[in-house]
Parts: structure tokens; C-alpha cells; sequence
């Protein structure tokens, strides 16, 4: 069930927020319940987005390992 919610809030950060609204292309509703959502992340398994499902395997047999990562990330911040 869906209750409505008022918040106060400065209008700049509203004016923020409509416009990654609109970018996301999620209602301002959403993006609040999304973000409390993750309040509580740390009792629920996060859900995995298409996205980051696409790219599972991705580097599979590349040889590639964590600390390849940190040694760019080390020569990338230099």
C-alpha cells in the first residue's frame, strides 16, 4: 500500500532532484523509495540491474586478476 509522504526540502535540491528525475527517467517517488530502500540494504541482497547482469563472465579467461585492478587504479592516480 502506498502512503503519501511531505517533505521539506530546499528548492534547489528539489530543482536537483526533478532533473535527474527526468535524466533517470524514474518519478522523484521512486528515486526516494529506491534510495530508502538501501537504508535497510544491509538486511536485503541487492538487487542486480540488467546492466551489471550483462557484463557477469565478461572478463572470464582474461587472465585478469585483483590486483592487476589495483596496480592501474595505482599507475591511473599518479
Amino acid at each position: 500500500m502506498n502512503t503519501k509522504l511531505t517533505l521539506r526540502l530546499d528548492e534547489e535540491l528539489i530543482d536537483r532532484a526533478k532533473r535527474h528525475s527526468a535524466k533517470s527517467g524514474k518519478s522523484v517517488s521512486k528515486l526516494v523509495s529506491d534510495y530508502f530502500s538501501l537504508i535497510d540494504a544491509d538486511t536485503a541482497p541487492a538487487e542486480i540491474t540488467p546492466r551489471v547482469r550483462s557484463l557477469r563472465g565478461a572478463l572470464a579467461g582474461s587472465g585478469l586478476e585483483e590486483c592487476d585492478y589495483r596496480r592501474h587504479l595505482e599507475d591511473k592516480h599518479r
